[in-house]
Formats: structure tokens, sequence, C-alpha cells
């Protein structure tokens, strides 16, 4: 992989409209998950493959934490590694392992998000793995994938197993690793990431009590996960993404105005 060469000025001035607007909503979704406290120092990652590059992708720099993430200084890569846009910045390879892994595999996934959080490592720890127990939850029943702990993702042959078992769905979690969520979106990966993070917590929150646990029953469960999946295609899904993510760019524009930089 490449390690890239210094810049300076604004992206901005540099890039076609759809890639800066590209880059200002990673941005953005780079301080929310700052803002909901899913962050690990200066690690895990958030990807999307740019409109019209096929193959293209933007990821955080490395050695910046999210809070400092910003629409100018993302890193513009392919799908091998090697940068695409001059940068004083390297990558991450474990976060190009296992990102360029998906969007190789899934071209419908052009936002990947990758969170080392507390609850969702947690859950990643238990032989259950995860048990969706509300009404946010239950559009994972059935829904969830899982990859087997092989140490630090820097081995190029764990690609194909990352892929292989994220299959067609949208949720990995890796094992004592983390939480994966994939979307057509930036908005819809984080979106199924805010009600996964909440899923994790709820569970452990719930299993702490040492009380019988309700669940709903099988059909109901998967007629509920079913409802969510419809809210995920058409257009009036589309007017309803539109909204809650309008809403969380004005969250990001009220409390960190520099991500637009």
């Amino acid at each position: 992989m490449s390690t890239g060469q210094a810049t300076s000025g604004n992206a901005g001035n540099r890039l076609t409209q759809a890639e800066w607007q590209a880059r200002v909503e990673l941005a953005a979704a780079y301080r929310l998950v700052h803002h909901y406290g899913w962050t690990d120092l200066i690690y895990n990652h958030i990807s999307y493959e740019l409109p019209g590059e096929l193959g293209a992708f933007l990821i955080n720099p490395f050695g910046l934490a999210y809070h400092e993430v910003s629409a100018s200084n993302l890193v513009k890569i392919d799908i091998d590694g090697n940068l695409l846009s001059d940068t004083m910045h390297r990558i991450n390879r474990a976060g190009f392992i296992i990102h360029s892994a998906i969007h190789t595999a899934r071209p419908d996934a052009r936002c990947v998000l990758h969170t080392h959080s507390r609850a969702g490592v947690a859950v990643s720890c238990l032989a259950e793995g995860l048990l969706p127990m509300t009404q946010g939850g239950l559009q994972f029943h059935g829904r969830v994938s899982y990859h087997a702990y092989e140490g630090f993702n820097v081995n190029l042959d764990e690609q194909a197993r990352l892929a292989q078992n994220l299959g067609n769905r949208n949720v990995l979690i890796l094992r004592n690793h983390g939480l994966l969520t994939a979307g057509s979106t930036i908005h819809k990966a984080f979106q199924r990431m805010v009600y996964l993070e909440q899923a994790c917590e709820v569970q452990l929150d719930t299993l702490q009590c040492g009380r019988p646990v309700n669940m709903p029953p099988p059909d109901v469960c998967e007629l509920t996960a079913r409802t969510w999946d419809e809210r995920t295609a058409g257009e009036d899904a589309n007017a309803s993404d539109d909204i809650e993510w309008a809403a969380l760019l004005r969250l990001v524009d009220k409390l960190y105005p520099d991500y637009r930089n």
C-alpha cells in the first residue's frame, strides 16, 4: 500500500461536487460516532465507496481521533489500498483489510461502519451472540452474521472469510472484536449501527437483572424484522432516511461545525 505525499489547501477546491459532498457526509458520520461514544482511541473505521468511482473509497487517516476527521483530511484509496489523492496521512492496514473485503464482495454495501464499543465487544464475546429483544433490535432477528476471531486483521487471506461470513446480510459481529454494519448509503449503515449498539446495550442491561427475560414469539420476531426490511426499500424509505439523516446533520453542524472543513 502506498503512503502518499503531503498536500496543502482545501481538498474541496480540487474535487468534484459529488466527492466533496460524500466527504462532508462521511466526516459527519465520524463525528456522530464520536458523539455517541463508540470510538476506540484512533482505531476503527467508516468507509464509503464514491459515487461513479467503482473501487474507490474514502476512509479515515490513521492517527487522527474521530473528532479530528474532516471532509478534507479523509483519505481516498482504491480496492488494493493504493492512494488516489495526495495526502500527508497513511491508512490503517486492518481497516483496509476489513473494508476492502466488504466493498469488493458487496457492490451494494457502499458504506461500511466498524466499531469496538464496550457493549458491542461484550456481546461479541458471548457464546449466544446477539439476542434481539426490543422493537429496534428485532430488525436483526435472523439477520446477523458472525466471523470467528483470527487475531489482528492484517492478513489478506482473511478477506475471503470476512466476505463469505457476511454473505448478503448487512450486520456482521466479529467475535471477540466488535461490530460491523453495511448500507447502500452512509446514513443506512449509521442507522443500523445505532440500533445494533442499542440492542447490545439492552441485552447486557437486561441479563444483569437476573430476572426471566420476556422474548416475543418467533413469528412476531420475524414479522417485526420483515417490517424493518420493508422500511429499507422504496421511495417512502428513502424519504424517511433523508429526514432522519438531515436531523443528524443538524446535530453535527451545531456541535462540530469544523467537520465540513
